[in-house]
């Protein structure tokens, strides 16, 4: 499970704590911006004090994370690789001129492509349309003269662009690619590329209820890394493998992992790297389990890393997974909060407000740690969370525990980013919060990612006989409103001061102050006039802030006025907000733990979902004068191993700064998968 970050949302602030030299940070993080987005870099601290043998360790890590880079455009919608390399072929060898407003048109289209790995909006998932005409395209096209465009078999070019135009620029075709509206039929109608496309969701319904055992305690994640496709009639599942789907590039992965394995920094780590690869060499999702429960239990490691096929989010039915990956080393110092936490995780779950029955009796594993980002990939890149919680398995999490990580310098740039934008003093309703937040807001954000991670998703459990995918297309938002509430019920705590994680609960009041105010108002911003909220991490701010609003109006918890015009929130009683954040937890977590799916369709729907379309374009206008993008992502620092007589005597760090330049030459270097698959 991956906590989205929030910042530019929600204020960021340099926070208590930070060395001077670090307010003063000169290093260029923002490098581009363009429609809602925008690209920063950052950089990995502590890099010279690492041994070479650490150095190459991450080395063949990063390339292995970037040598999946396909897979999750192929995934996210069946003809991205064509369409990003139709595009490339226009910018490499376009001979007209490049000035003009309908060429950056194209820039733009094309950076957008990149950023979201392929035609739908990575946030929204609705279709990107182009600001430049059909007519235009095809002149870039037709003035293109050394272009080699994907043309299939049977076509001429001119056949094939006018093909691909319609994929480009019809707003019906290929519209949205994930679908969650639950009245349609979700899986026919998404254009995600988990599902051929003569494929319904009654069939793959059918098809699961056949092949999963309700009486296995331990069930493998069916359908998580495989497409479901129709021959002759029957429905059958593709195999993300070795001389299968994405076999080519999974070969590469695997070829980096194989060198991964012998600078592993220890054994257990090594019996890691081998079940990976045999996982990806079979497919095999017993092997995949036996992969997580290695990977969970080296918890000795500096070095560590994720990648395979894992997150559930881009699937309307929650099953099948994007492949993603990231590399890192530990922060030793940040790391020792993280420490306290998950040594009291029993205390937390003990004593949480939720019903006996659904607690775990024995916290088993749990570790959690921050750390330095060294490469993203997959659908981790170029956005990428700020946490993370795995294995996602609820077997693996009750009988082996899980591993959560706080992604520090990827929040230190955030925050970098965001201190000057005048978001806060647009937005906040006093300048008590404002204060607060300077004071407190970067702490308690990062001290909520860890509870988040850490006890959040490894906190309950389920009953027996209760399946895991029982919420189908609402499991995403609720899980992660479970994290969220566990970890904004225990930030009022006096039990946070206690054990040191916070210096007084006034910090945890900049964390309420915040993340109400996003979920009621500023998140409104990433959203399409007349618009629904859609994406899970959105769905779950608004269900938190707006079921509580709602339930507190009788006491006037939480406030919303109009000053000069504008609207506010306003918390008026700090306490009995995390009174109702506690009802709301123990509600949400007998939910997942019964698998009552219309309880969880109804909370959803009611609270997560609809718009209030005069603050929505309230808060638009608003965020608009201050020209900030609402949503970020990252380009890699460059790993580059030094070589004499053909060996790695050492491995440096570059930070490039042209978003362009890097997206061209990973589809250069990286680019493994046919275009056609």
């Amino acid at each position: 499970m991956t906590m989205i970050a929030m910042f530019g949302l929600m204020a960021c602030s340099s926070g208590e704590g930070k060395k001077e030299e670090d307010k003063k940070d000169e290093f260029k993080y923002k490098i581009d911006q363009f429609a809602d987005l925008r690209v920063m870099r950052y950089r990995i601290p502590g890099w010279e004090e690492l041994s070479l043998k650490q150095k190459k360790l991450i080395y063949y890590l990063s390339e292995a994370a970037k040598a999946g880079r396909d897979i999750v455009f192929d995934q996210n919608f069946q003809y991205n690789l064509a369409i990003r390399e139709t595009l490339e072929e226009i910018y490499k060898n376009y001979q007209g001129d490049r000035n003009t407003e309908d060429f950056k048109d194209f820039m733009v289209y094309l950076k957008r492509i990149w950023f979201s790995n392929g035609i739908h909006h990575h946030y929204s998932t609705d279709k990107i349309m182009p600001d430049f005409s059909e007519g235009y395209f095809m002149e870039l096209a037709r003035n293109s003269k050394d272009a080699e465009f994907p043309v299939k078999e049977d076509q001429s070019t001119e056949e094939f662009l006018e093909w691909i135009k319609a994929y480009i620029f019809d707003p019906e075709i290929a519209a949205k690619k994930i679908v969650t509206d639950p009245d349609k039929d979700i899986v026919a109608e998404s254009a995600t590329n988990f599902y051929a496309e003569d494929v319904n969701q009654k069939e793959v319904l059918k098809f699961y209820k056949k092949v999963k055992d309700p009486e296995d305690d331990t069930p493998v994640s069916y359908g998580l890394n495989t497409k479901i496709v129709k021959e002759n009639g029957k429905i059958k599942e593709e195999v993300y493998k070795f001389g299968s789907l994405y076999g080519p590039a999974i070969e590469k992965i695997v070829y980096w992992l194989e060198k991964a394995k012998k600078v592993a920094e220890n054994e257990q780590q090594k019996k890691g790297f081998e079940a990976l690869i045999d996982y990806y060499k079979t497919g095999d999702l017993e092997t995949w389990d036996e992969y997580n429960v290695r990977w969970l239990n080296d918890g000795n490691a500096f070095v560590d890393y994720v990648n395979g096929f894992i997150e559930v989010y881009g699937d309307p039915l929650g099953m099948k997974a994007t492949w993603e990956s990231v590399v890192d080393f530990k922060n030793m110092e940040a790391t020792k909060r993280t420490k306290i936490i998950s040594e009291n995780a029993q205390w937390f779950e003990d004593n949480s407000p939720v019903d006996p029955r659904f607690k775990k009796k024995e916290v088993k594993g749990v570790t959690a740690k921050v750390i330095k980002v060294a490469q993203l990939g997959g659908d981790c890149y170029p956005t990428t969370p700020i946490g993370i919680n795995l294995p996602n398995a609820d077997w693996i999490r009750k009988e082996h525990g899980s591993k959560s990580v706080t992604m520090d310098n990827i929040t230190y740039a955030y925050d970098q980013v965001a201190m000057q934008s005048g978001f806060l003093e647009e937005f906040a309703a006093s300048q008590e919060e404002i204060d607060r937040q300077h004071k407190y807001g970067s702490l308690s954000d990062n001290i909520h990612t860890d509870m988040h991670e850490c006890i959040g998703h490894a906190s309950g459990q389920l009953l027996p006989g209760t399946s895991s995918e029982a919420l189908q297309s609402y499991s995403s938002a609720l899980e992660e409103s479970r994290a969220d509430l566990f970890a904004l019920y225990y930030m009022m705590d006096p039990k946070m001061v206690e054990l040191g994680l916070l210096p007084e609960l006034e910090a945890a009041k900049a964390q309420y102050d915040g993340y109400i105010r996003n979920g009621l108002m500023t998140q409104l911003t990433r959203i399409e006039l007349g618009k629904d909220i859609e994406q899970a991490h959105m769905r779950n701010r608004q269900l938190i802030s707006k079921w509580c609003y709602e339930k507190g109006k009788n006491d006037n918890v939480i406030e919303m006025f109009k000053k000069d015009g504008k609207t506010y929130v306003m918390i008026n009683d700090y306490e009995k907000l995390r009174e109702l954040l506690g009802e709301l937890l123990a509600e949400v977590q007998r939910i997942k733990s019964e698998g009552d799916y219309e309880a969880g369709k109804e909370l959803v729907e009611s609270y997560g979902v609809k718009v209030d379309p005069a603050l929505h374009a309230e808060v638009k206008e608003r965020y608009a004068k201050l020209n900030l993008a609402p949503y970020g992502g990252f380009i890699n620092p460059d790993i580059i191993p030094v070589r004499e007589n053909g060996e790695i005597v050492d491995v440096k760090v570059e930070y490039p700064d042209d978003y362009v330049e890097q997206m061209m030459e990973y589809s250069t270097d990286y680019s493994f998968l046919p275009v056609y698959n």
